[in-house]
């Protein structure tokens, strides 16, 4: 049986935080979860604004207090001044896990030429990933997903073919994926009967 995956999702916003405007980066990560896992799981959210120190205390707090296996940030990873997500993880990460960040460049460029500006990243922290994603809904949805034909085939996989198998290798939990929305990709030997 799968086991239970808790997930971070941090919305990282000045003016959402305040209510300035609805937070839509939470919303959209929860519903693209909820079409793609079939592994049960649990959220722990968090909207902050961009500060560098209370971003650092969220991540830790959700890896290493709230048993996070998985944390997705949303926001702050342009190059404005208070845009700080990054400086953020990296502080509080392990090991960096470059990939992720080159990979969602690639699918935005698809899209925009301002893509090169993302600065977004993503770090292991004990047996926690961390990885930084966009913050428009729409770009959450390309890069987790990837981008689709119009005849609905998939053109160039999303990030989140890689996440389940690597957090497999850090010691986390077993995560199945509906693969109509994503299909997770692992080594043969790294496979496990579906359950049911």
């Amino acid at each position: 049986m799968s086991d239970e995956i808790t997930i971070g999702l941090v919305s990282i916003s000045d003016r959402a935080s305040d209510g300035t405007y609805e937070d839509q980066g939470i919303p959209a990560l929860r519903d693209w979860l909820g079409r793609a896992l079939t592994t049960p799981w649990k959220a722990e959210t968090r909207l902050i604004p961009d500060e560098r120190p209370l971003i650092e205390r969220t991540l830790m707090d959700l890896a290493d207090t709230a048993g996070c296996s998985l944390i997705l940030t949303t926001g702050g990873t342009g190059p404005a001044p208070r845009d700080v997500t990054p400086e953020a993880t990296l502080a509080v990460g392990e090991k960096e896990m470059p990939g992720f960040g080159e990979e969602m460049r690639r699918i935005s460029l698809n899209f925009v030429p301002t893509a090169i500006l993302s600065r977004q990243v993503a770090v292991i922290r004990g047996k926690c990933l961390i990885v930084n994603l966009p913050g428009q809904p729409k770009s959450i949805r390309e890069t987790l997903e990837g981008l689709r034909a119009p005849d609905g085939s998939v053109s160039h996989v999303g990030i989140f073919a890689a996440i389940p198998y690597c957090i497999d290798l850090i010691g986390g939990p077993y995560i199945e994926t509906d693969e109509t929305v994503i299909k997770a990709f692992r080594p043969k030997n790294a496979i496990r009967a579906k359950q049911g």
